[in-house]
C-alpha cells in the first residue's frame, strides 16, 4: 500500500492511501472560511482523480447546519463521480447531531474499529400498536407492578408516563426515550448543548416555541429537525412549517429538556452588557477529568448564553476583588451577589428560569452530578486568568425555589503571606513576631468567620518556613498550597478529623504544627498537650476577644494550670472596610464625638469618609484592613488562669494594665483617616 502526503490548504491535513483520500480538518468547521476551506480540498481532490474520501472529524467537536449542507454537497459531488464521502473519528455529539438530521442515512460512519456504519435508510422499527409501558415491560426495563404505580402517580400528577418513569428514576432516560421512539417511528435526542444550532433557533419565536413546546435543532436544505414530545401532532408540526417556510422533521424529546433549553435561551436582556463584553481573551476555564460528552460542549460556549455569562460573572468577581460569589433563587428571580470587602453587594438578577441553567453550567465545571439536586454538593473550579491560576470552592444547598451555591474565590495572589504586610500597629507586631521566635507554646488568633485569621496564620507559617524546621499543617480545607510545608487536609468522611489527624503529626517529628481551627474537647487537649511537650502550635478560635480565647478553652475541659502553662499569646483581630481613594473627602470632627471618644479637643480634629462612586459600588469603601489586640502571656497572667477566671475578671486585669483593645486600635486607624467611626462601629461594640 503506497502513501503519498500532501498539504491541501493551512487547515486541511490530506493523505493518501491507496484508493481513498484521507482529509483531517485541523479546524472546528465553524465559519464560512473554515468551510470553504474544506471544500476547495475536496474539489482538488476530485480534479485529481480521487473520488472516495475520508473525512477525519477528530478536531471537530460540534457541527451547525451550514456545516451539515456543505456535507451534503460534498456527498453529492462525490457520488456523481462515482464515488462517495464517508466519515471517521466523530465524537459521540457529532454522531448524534448527524442521526437527528438523519444524515447518517446519507453518509456512513467509520467506527473506531475500522468498520463502516453505512447509510441506513429504514433505521426506526415501529411497534406503535403496543402501549408504552407494555413495551418497557417487553424489554425488561420494568415489571408489571411498576407500571401500574407509574399509572396511578400519572393520575394524580398528570404528566407523561415516560416522564414518570424517567423522575423516579426506574429506567434511563436514554432507554425510555429510545422505547417511545420505536413506538411511534421517530428518531430520539436527548437535548443538551452541542445538539442544536442557536442560530436555528433564533430564526423562530420564542413564545411560539414555549407554548407548542418545540425546539428547532438544525436548518438544512429547507429541512427543520424539530424537537417535540408529541411528533404525531400534525397541527403543531404545520404551525412550525408555515412560520418557518420549510418542512419539519420531528424528533422525539422530552419536554422537560426542551422548556429547559428554551429558558437558558431567554431572559438575557435584564442581564447587562457588560457582563458578556468584558471577559479577556486571557480567561479559560482550567478543567480536568471532564467526560468526553462534556469536553465536546464546551467547544460550542459561543453560542451558549449561559456558558458565556457564568464565565463572565466570575471573571467580574475575581476582576473586582470578591471573596465570594452567591448564587441564590427566588420566586421569580435569581440574584447574583458579590461579597467586597466583607459586605454582599447585588450585582445582577436573572430570571428564575435561568437559575438551574447557571447551577448546571457550574456543576459541569467542578465535575459534580447535575442531576443530584436534593442533597449539597461541594466542589472545586479552577479557573486562569492575567497569568494566574485562581481557585473556587464549590458550595450547594437546597432551598425552597432551589439550589443556592456559593463559590468561594481563593486567589492566592491577593492572599497576604507577609507577616509586616498584615497592617498590624508597631506595639502589636513586635508583640506577635515575639511570639512567632518562641520555640515551643499555643498561639491562638481569634475572631469571627471572615475575619481574617487564616491570613494571619499563613503569614506566620511564610515567616516561620526554612528547610532546618518541619512544619505541618492541619486544614478544613487547604486553601493555599505552600512549598516546604507539609499540608494535611481533613476529612471527616473517612473518620480524618482534626483530632486524629494531629494524634498522628505529633509522631512526624514536627517542630511547628499549624491546627487551621479548635472546634471541640479533644482537638484543644492535644493541642495543649502538644504545646507543653516542645512544638510551637498555631490555631484559630471564634471568640470576640483575645481573653475570650481563655475562657473558652477552660469552656472546653482543658485544665486551667496546664492552659496556664501551653498559652504563650492571642491575638485577636477584625477586617474593617478603608475609604475608598476615589471618592475620599475629609471633614472636622463634632465635638460631641470628640468628647465620646477621649480626644484632644484643643485643636479641630480632622476625619474623613467616602462618598460613593462607581469603583466603590457607591459605598464610599474600597478595600480592607486589619485591626488587633495582641495578648501575651506574663506570669501575672499565668497566676490567674490558673485561678480559673471568669470573662469579667480578665478584663478587669487587662483594664489595669493599659492594654490595647480592638477598639483603641480602631479609632487609631479612624484617626489616621483610613476608616470611618461607623465602620468601626459595625464590628467591634462600643
Amino acid at each position: 500500500m503506497n502513501a503519498a502526503a500532501a498539504a491541501s490548504g493551512s487547515g486541511i491535513g490530506s493523505i493518501r492511501v491507496g484508493i481513498t483520500t484521507r482529509l483531517t480538518p485541523q479546524t472546528s468547521l465553524a465559519t464560512p472560511a473554515e468551510l470553504k476551506e474544506l471544500t476547495e480540498s475536496v474539489t482538488r481532490s476530485l480534479q485529481s482523480g480521487e473520488t472516495r474520501i475520508v473525512l477525519d472529524l477528530s478536531q471537530v467537536k460540534v457541527l451547525h447546519s451550514e456545516a451539515l449542507e456543505v456535507l451534503l454537497d460534498l456527498q453529492e459531488d462525490l457520488l456523481r463521480a462515482g464515488g462517495w464521502l464517508k466519515v471517521s473519528n466523530a465524537n459521540a455529539v457529532v454522531e448524534e447531531i448527524l442521526r437527528v438530521t438523519g444524515l447518517n442515512q446519507q453518509i456512513a460512519i467509520i467506527r473506531s474499529n475500522g468498520s463502516d456504519s453505512p447509510p441506513d435508510s429504514a433505521p426506526y422499527l415501529t411497534e406503535s400498536r403496543q402501549r408504552l409501558g407494555d413495551m418497557l415491560v417487553a424489554r425488561g426495563l420494568l415489571d408489571p407492578a411498576r407500571i401500574e404505580e407509574a399509572l396511578a402517580l400519572q393520575k394524580r400528577s398528570g404528566k407523561q408516563l415516560a416522564q414518570i418513569v424517567i423522575d423516579e428514576g426506574w429506567v434511563s432516560e436514554h432507554e425510555v426515550l429510545k422505547t417511545l421512539a420505536d413506538q411511534l417511528a421517530v428518531p430520539h435526542v436527548r437535548i443538551r448543548a452541542g445538539l442544536y444550532d442557536p442560530a436555528v433557533l433564533a430564526l423562530l419565536d420564542h413564545d411560539q416555541l414555549r407554548r407548542l413546546k418545540v425546539l428547532p435543532l438544525f436548518k438544512v436544505r429547507g429541512q427543520l429537525t424539530l424537537a417535540t414530545a408529541e411528533p404525531q401532532s400534525l397541527p403543531t408540526l404545520r404551525e412550525i412549517e408555515e412560520a418557518a417556510g420549510v418542512k419539519a422533521r420531528p424528533v422525539l424529546a422530552l419536554v422537560d429538556d426542551i422548556l429547559k433549553v428554551l429558558d437558558e435561551n431567554e431572559g438575557f436582556d435584564d442581564v447587562g452588557d457588560e457582563f458578556f463584553a468584558e471577559v479577556d481573551d486571557d480567561f479559560e476555564i482550567v478543567e480536568s477529568n471532564l467526560p468526553d460528552d462534556y469536553a465536546a460542549i464546551d467547544e460550542v460556549a459561543a453560542g451558549s448564553p449561559v456558558i458565556n455569562l457564568v464565565n463572565s460573572v466570575i471573571h467580574r468577581a475575581i476582576k473586582d476583588g470578591a471573596s465570594d460569589i452567591h448564587i441564590e433563587p427566588f420566586r421569580k428571580i435569581a440574584r447574583v451577589r458579590f461579597r467586597i470587602d466583607g459586605v454582599l453587594y447585588e450585582v445582577m438578577t436573572p430570571r428564575i428560569e435561568l437559575h438551574s441553567a447557571i447551577i448546571s453550567r457550574l456543576k459541569v465545571m467542578a465535575n459534580l452530578d447535575i442531576a443530584e439536586r436534593r442533597l449539597p454538593q461541594d466542589g472545586r473550579i479552577q479557573v486562569q486568568t492575567h497569568r494566574r491560576l485562581v481557585d473556587l470552592r464549590f458550595s450547594s444547598m437546597p432551598g425552597l425555589y432551589g439550589e443556592k451555591v456559593v463559590l468561594r474565590v481563593l486567589d492566592k495572589n491577593q492572599a497576604i503571606l507577609d507577616v509586616d504586610k498584615l497592617g498590624m500597629s508597631d506595639g502589636n507586631l513586635s508583640t506577635y513576631k515575639g511570639l512567632l521566635d518562641r520555640s515551643y507554646g499555643l498561639i491562638l488568633v481569634t475572631g469571627p468567620t471572615g475575619s481574617g485569621k487564616t491570613t494571619s496564620l499563613y503569614a506566620a507559617l511564610n515567616h516561620l518556613n526554612s528547610l532546618e524546621k518541619s512544619i505541618v499543617t492541619i486544614e478544613d480545607p487547604v486553601e493555599y498550597q505552600m512549598d516546604v510545608i507539609n499540608q494535611n487536609e481533613v476529612r471527616e468522611k473517612v473518620g480524618l478529623s482534626f483530632a486524629k489527624i494531629l494524634k498522628h503529626v505529633l509522631r512526624q517529628d514536627p517542630d511547628i504544627v499549624m491546627v487551621g481551627e479548635i472546634r471541640e474537647r479533644e482537638t484543644a487537649a492535644i493541642a495543649v498537650q502538644a504545646a507543653l511537650t516542645g512544638h510551637l502550635v498555631l490555631s484559630t478560635l471564634h471568640t470576640n476577644d483575645s481573653v475570650g480565647a481563655i475562657t473558652r478553652l477552660i469552656d472546653m475541659q482543658v485544665e486551667p494550670f496546664m492552659l496556664s502553662s501551653a498559652l504563650i499569646g492571642v491575638v485577636a483581630q477584625r477586617l474593617l472596610r478603608t475609604i475608598c481613594p476615589e471618592c475620599k473627602t475629609t471633614y472636622i470632627a463634632e465635638p460631641a464625638v470628640v468628647e465620646r471618644f477621649g480626644w484632644p479637643s484643643d485643636q479641630p480634629i480632622r476625619l474623613a469618609r467616602g462618598r460613593g462612586c462607581k469603583a466603590c459600588y457607591d459605598s464610599g469603601y474600597r478595600g480592607r484592613m486589619a485591626i488587633h489586640e495582641t495578648l501575651e502571656t506574663d506570669g501575672d497572667l499565668q497566676r490567674l488562669i490558673v485561678s480559673n477566671p471568669r470573662k469579667d475578671e480578665l478584663d478587669e486585669f487587662l483594664k489595669g494594665r493599659n492594654f490595647q483593645t480592638l477598639l483603641d486600635d480602631g479609632m487609631d486607624r479612624v484617626r489616621a483617616q483610613q476608616t470611618t467611626i461607623e465602620e468601626v462601629g459595625r464590628v467591634v461594640t462600643y
